[in-house]
């Protein structure tokens, strides 16, 4: 008997750390405004934030003792974050070349981002075209780990969310991807990957293609980490 394979109606993008090597930078930016106050911030202080949405990492530095409301730690964050962005797009290879296959395909993609419009917009413009739908943490009411902001790229594409296929690096990206009923691809990068039931988990994208992608979401489950990955 044949599988008939089923090319995946969308697939929907984190940004930071799944399709660009940012992470560096907001940890940079949270090091040098801690170190304002006075404090210590370390990497693995850093790891514990990605995939938050930006208020609520605010709230951890504020209460590390960074003493500015949460709109302005917001603020410099994302405004170092953005100019870093804007001089330097740190692609992750793997992301950049599936995703560009997928678009060379007609396959519609969308960006679903934590992070706020004006970063969302320095990474698009490098991209043009090539996104259908934008979503982005400041344009949500709830963030990751919430499935609100895959169910509203899904909703907007016009597609149901359970003929799409999601990628994401985070604990709190893959729990909100999952929870929207999407087939999700978690790609370990700086944090481990939990291990859910149907979520694939993979080391790279780099020996990923549309082949692989329509047998994700065709109801394949791949899963290359072991349980201490």
């Amino acid at each position: 008997m044949t599988t008939h394979i089923t090319s995946p109606s969308a697939v929907l993008w984190d940004m930071d750390g799944t399709l660009i090597d940012s992470e560096p930078y907001w940890i940079g930016a949270e090091t040098d405004l801690a170190a304002q106050w006075g404090i210590e911030w370390t990497h693995d202080d850093g790891l514990q934030l990605v995939g938050n949405p930006l208020p609520v990492s605010a709230q951890v530095l504020r209460g590390r003792g960074v003493d500015l409301p949460g709109d302005e730690i917001v603020a410099y964050l994302l405004g170092r974050v953005r100019d870093s962005v804007k001089e330097h797009v740190p692609w992750q290879d793997d992301a950049r070349s599936l995703l560009e296959e997928l678009h060379g395909a007609d396959i519609p993609l969308a960006l679903v981002t934590m992070s706020y419009t004006p970063l969302a917009e320095a990474l698009t413009s490098a991209l043009p075209g090539v996104f259908d739908v934008v979503v982005t943490g400041d344009t949500v009411s709830r963030g990751k780990p919430d499935p609100e902001a895959f169910l509203t790229a899904a909703k907007k594409l016009g597609v149901d969310i359970e003929t799409c296929v999601a990628f994401e690096d985070s604990p709190a990206g893959v729990q909100s991807a999952w929870s929207s009923g999407a087939r999700t691809v978690g790609v370990k990068r700086l944090t481990p990957i939990p291990s859910l039931p149907g979520l694939s988990r993979v080391a790279s994208l780099e020996d990923w293609g549309l082949d692989v992608v329509q047998r994700v979401a065709n109801g394949e489950v791949i899963d290359e980490l072991s349980a201490h990955d």
